[in-house]
């Protein structure tokens, strides 16, 4: 959605936009999606400094996903060398911004590519995998996911999971887990725990929303929530704009305050994919999203200067801003990276 013609941007806001360091965590990036090559540009010249991609999802096995690491890294670092940085460490991000370049970092939505060996986490973790959400909607070999009506928690496997994404530096990731993993998780771990890309469920009562003592949970670890900007997720008319986006902030920021909300906005480029893939597994998209002919309502690269025109509007000073924008999700990485 193109909110820079609904929204008046003021100086104060396109200055913050220009000088902070902007973090968005999730990019869904999958294999075989066309002109990908001219995607990442429109987020580097709408002010993005540092985007986490999607390379591995459960859907995928460990060939498939390792095949595909492969290949995003050599475009990264090889063909996109003199746009794109590519990320294992808190300097490269900043190297990144002082480049001119844009930082990309790479994470899981889902943990079957392990394909149920605990090994792979550190071997993941040399090649990129910065963060990894343990299951998608569904119930797989860690925990149930957020459709799941058993809401089981965390197996044996999923408590083993968060020790050892602990002990390498791999940032543990709730969002489409089901509530009581999520919870596990938060308990279980000993470093700062995310929802990458998120919002909350007394807004927009959905599945995949959060409830109080989730953000509570996350904000004791010293986490964040990535704001999610999927109009299904903000919204009951599923609209994405700026306005049902600033309802989120507001209300995660008078729970837990501004330090523990970042950027996540999810936006979807290939919703031909997307139906299909809804379609196909009818079991991970229960209830609570749109009809296979609805259009989309995303927000994307042209929305973060209406976003921060909104923060600007709704009382938070240029610290909290420059929090929300990037600086909180540095705090974290600085914090369990290794």
């Amino acid at each position: 959605m193109n909110s820079e013609s609904l929204v008046k941007v003021s100086d104060r806001a396109a200055g913050l936009l220009r000088d902070s360091l902007v973090c968005d965590m999730t990019l869904p990036w999958g294999a075989g999606y066309q002109n990908q090559d001219m995607i990442l540009p429109e987020f580097q010249r709408a002010g993005v400094n540092f985007i986490s991609l999607t390379v591995g999802v459960d859907r995928m096995s460990r060939v498939e996903t390792v095949r595909h690491i492969a290949a995003q890294r050599n475009r990264i670092i090889r063909d996109w060398a003199d746009n794109c940085h590519f990320v294992e460490s808190v300097d490269d991000i900043i190297d990144a911004q002082k480049a001119g370049k844009l930082a990309v970092g790479f994470h899981f939505q889902g943990s079957n590519p392990l394909d149920g060996d605990i090994n792979m986490v550190e071997f993941y973790y040399k090649l990129g995998i910065r963060h990894m959400l343990f299951a998608y909607n569904q119930r797989n070999r860690a925990c149930d996911g957020c459709h799941e009506l058993s809401d089981g928690g965390l197996s044996r496997f999923g408590l083993r999971l968060v020790e050892e994404m602990n002990r390498v530096g791999m940032i543990v990731d709730g969002t489409h887990c089901g509530y009581r993993s999520s919870m596990e998780m938060m308990e279980t771990s000993t470093a700062p725990a995310v929802f990458s890309h998120s919002n909350a469920m007394a807004i927009r009562n959905h599945a995949r929303n959060l409830r109080d003592d989730q953000i509570k949970a996350c904000s004791e670890t010293g986490g964040f929530i990535g704001i999610n900007g999927v109009g299904h997720f903000l919204a009951d008319d599923m609209i994405a704009t700026p306005e049902a986006w600033i309802r989120h902030v507001d209300y995660i920021a008078e729970l837990v305050g501004p330090a523990h909300i970042a950027l996540g906005l999810d936006h979807v480029y290939y919703l031909e994919q997307q139906h299909a893939r809804r379609q196909a597994s009818p079991d991970a998209y229960p209830e609570g999203y749109p009809p296979p002919d609805w259009t989309g309502s995303y927000m994307g690269p042209t929305d973060y200067a209406p976003l921060v025109q909104k923060l600007v509007e709704h009382g938070y000073d240029d610290a909290e801003i420059r929090g929300i924008l990037g600086e909180n999700v540095l705090r974290v990485f600085r914090a369990v990276w290794k």
